[in-house]
């Protein structure tokens, strides 16, 4: 529901979000009332020491302001848990409930400060368990006390008295004459949230030079992740509610499918010939693409033998060998890379582990055994690398040849453009092609590399007409229609299962976003219970519950229009009230589509998803079938460089075609 309103400001908590926190405070203040009441009984009239009188009425002070705390958080406990998400009519109560709670802990403040004097200067005498019971019911209150002003913190929205609430039920004519106020009021909230968001992303990136790049990417970061929400009236528990309910709807989608939907190929078929031979050539780049991580993933990989294998070469000087190679900042980065490719430190041309916003590294190496000049390119590994995947704004790519509007993922695109411009400028590939000429060059990367690599062969294109790129996950809003068109004559992408990342574009995301609304809006359960049984199916399993959900009973044409629960969660005139409003609004206006590059092969589990052992699928698929994200304890799981390998290494040994790795 929208976020409470206490001390005349918005919090980013609702009023059944104290479910949980309540109950929990509960059984701590009632066994600490048990105790206290046991000891008071055991030692009544026998508090014979020198400060017996003044802990005598310390306890009974104490039992007493205890149970009146109990009662709040009981009736705190009771009424949070009444209604829906969108019904807080139950609850309306709940703000005076809150200023009750918080003036009890001034009483237990000045409690807990005599409770400390008295053991200071008056507990002599006294007996152990007497005094041990007032030391612990002093640390558990300032324990309790500094909990609350942590959880003040959490809960504060920096934002919460210049967010721009819902208008309240007015005439038509009303409504208009307070349009202009009412944009101006949410464009007033965007900037201050920007600048929010900013000054967050200054803190959080302090250890970083802040130079021009640097700057521009924490705003155009900001101005994209504060508007993402701002226009809608959710808190975080609303966010995690509405996840589990359309996790589950999903999978009661996907249970309820026709398997005759699946696309299936006989083994004779070309198309069944052309993807076995897909499947083991990312087979064999994708152990290239991994070891473009250099030691981390190698030794995540490895947790029990890899630094035992890396420790030895890392700590020996091989200048002679780096100065074959070229590159910088090599370190332990160079032999887990000669550990996870089998190669020789010969067959490498250039390593560069430099990392700057925009500047991401890569190596290239000769490939003997497809006869390629490879070009890998590393994906996600810091926070710098995650600056240049945030700066998701669009950015204009001429490629000579292509027709249509031609344009992409700005910090991806300008990766490409660095490593292009090392590649070309410092004629790294020039002495590549000089020692193998009959060689084809190869691009691949994983994520961010993935991105990366599919633009840069885009670029390289014109000079390297026989180029291949394999990428796997890449990011899913990445380049323009006409661009993805292009790319499919050079490009490979390779999905695993649910993975996020190919799935993940600005329109996708607001497309999420009013799913989620719906959801949270048609749901009739209480959100606590949404929540249990939520963490419940995401550790467990089990069967989808019966909620009632945003696609029950409701035809497709009537969910376009949004819901009496979803007006009050949207600020009106906004982008995702606009959209919810007509029927033909684009998901999100202001920004342009971006879609996954090249040809996509996508890998599925065979079978149930929660078992032990993967059997997997592959079949050929297209970016219509990435337009949704899937909510999956496996969406991140299945991103994992480790986790495609081993699922393309699985697909190609079953196969009569198998190809057999090096361990």
């Amino acid at each position: 529901m929208p976020g409470m309103v206490v001390l005349g400001r918005r919090w980013r908590i609702a009023s059944d979000d104290l479910v949980f926190p309540g109950a929990f405070e509960l059984f701590i203040r009632a066994v600490w009332w048990i105790v206290t009441l046991v000891l008071y009984t055991n030692h009544k009239g026998r508090f014979d020491c020198q400060g017996g009188a003044y802990l005598h009425n310390y306890l009974v002070v104490l039992l007493v302001l205890l149970a009146v705390i109990i009662l709040t958080l009981c009736a705190i406990v009771y009424i949070s848990a009444q209604g829906t998400i969108m019904n807080p009519g139950p609850r309306r109560s709940m703000p005076a409930l809150v200023y009750l709670r918080a003036l009890l802990y001034f009483p237990e403040f000045i409690w807990a400060c005599l409770g400390a004097v008295w053991v200071s200067d008056n507990s002599t005498g006294c007996k152990p368990a007497e005094v041990g019971a007032v030391i612990g019911a002093v640390v558990s209150s300032w324990i309790i006390l500094l909990s609350m002003v942590v959880g003040v913190l959490v809960v504060f929205d920096p934002l919460g008295s210049q967010r721009p609430g819902v208008l309240p039920d007015a005439p038509l004519g009303m409504r208009d004459l307070e349009s202009s106020e009412s944009s101006q009021l949410f464009y007033t909230a965007h900037t201050v949230a920007s600048r929010v968001w900013e000054s967050r992303l200054r803190l959080l990136c302090c250890c970083l030079p802040q130079d021009d790049n640097h700057r521009a990417a924490f705003s155009s970061i900001a101005q994209l992740v504060s508007g993402f929400f701002l226009d809608t009236d959710l808190v975080p528990s609303d966010i995690a509610a509405g996840l589990a309910l359309l996790h589950q709807e999903q999978d009661k989608m996907e249970h309820c499918r026709d398997p005759d939907e699946v696309l299936s190929h006989s083994p004779s078929s070309p198309i069944r010939e052309d993807l076995e031979v897909e499947l083991e050539k990312a087979a064999h780049f994708m152990q290239f693409a991994a070891a473009a991580y250099g030691w981390p993933l190698y030794v995540y990989s490895n947790p029990l033998t890899g630094f035992c294998k890396l420790s030895g070469d890392c700590c020996r000087s091989r200048q002679a060998e780096y100065d074959l190679v070229g590159g910088d900042t090599l370190g332990c980065h160079f032999t887990s890379i000669l550990q996870s490719t089998g190669l020789q430190y010969r067959d490498f041309i250039h390593i560069s582990f430099h990392n700057q916003i925009y500047e991401i590294p890569f190596y290239v190496a000769l490939d003997h055994k497809r006869e390629a000049v490879l070009v890998a390119v590393r994906g996600t590994l810091s926070l710098k690398d995650v600056l240049t995947d945030l700066s998701a704004e669009c950015e204009n790519l001429s490629v000579e040849g292509v027709s249509g509007t031609c344009y992409a993922h700005k910090g991806i695109c300008q990766a490409a453009h660095y490593i292009y411009k090392k590649l070309v400028n410092d004629g790294i590939l020039s002495q590549a092609f000089n020692i193998a000429p009959e060689y084809k060059l190869v691009i691949t990367g994983h994520s961010l590399g993935a991105g990366a690599a599919s633009l840069l062969a885009v670029l390289l294109r014109s000079t390297h007409p026989t180029l291949e790129c394999y990428a796997f996950s890449p990011p899913g809003g990445l380049m323009s229609k006409a661009l993805a068109d292009y790319s499919k004559q050079f490009v490979v992408s390779v999905v695993l299962g649910k993975d996020l990342v190919p799935r993940l574009s600005i329109p996708n995301m607001e497309d999420l976003k009013r799913r989620l609304l719906k959801m949270v809006s048609n749901c009739s359960k209480p959100k606590y219970k949404i929540l249990m049984h939520g963490c419940w199916y995401e550790l467990f399993g089990g069967t989808p519950d019966d909620f009632p959900t945003e696609l029950e009973n409701r035809r497709e044409e009537v969910l376009s229009q949004p819901l009496l629960g979803e007006e009050s969660l949207l600020v009106q005139r906004s982008n995702t009230y606009q959209s919810l409003s007509s029927d033909d609004s684009p998901s999100h206006p202001t920004h342009l589509p971006l879609y996954p590059p090249g040809r996509i092969l996508h890998i599925t589990e065979d079978g149930p998803a929660r078992r032990s052992a993967h059997t997997y699928r592959a079949e050929w698929s297209n970016e219509t079938s990435f337009r949704n994200v899937l909510i999956s304890p496996r969406m991140i799981a299945d991103h994992m460089p480790d986790v495609v390998l081993h699922a393309l290494r699985s697909l190609t040994r079953e196969q009569p075609f198998a190809l057999c790795p090096a361990d």
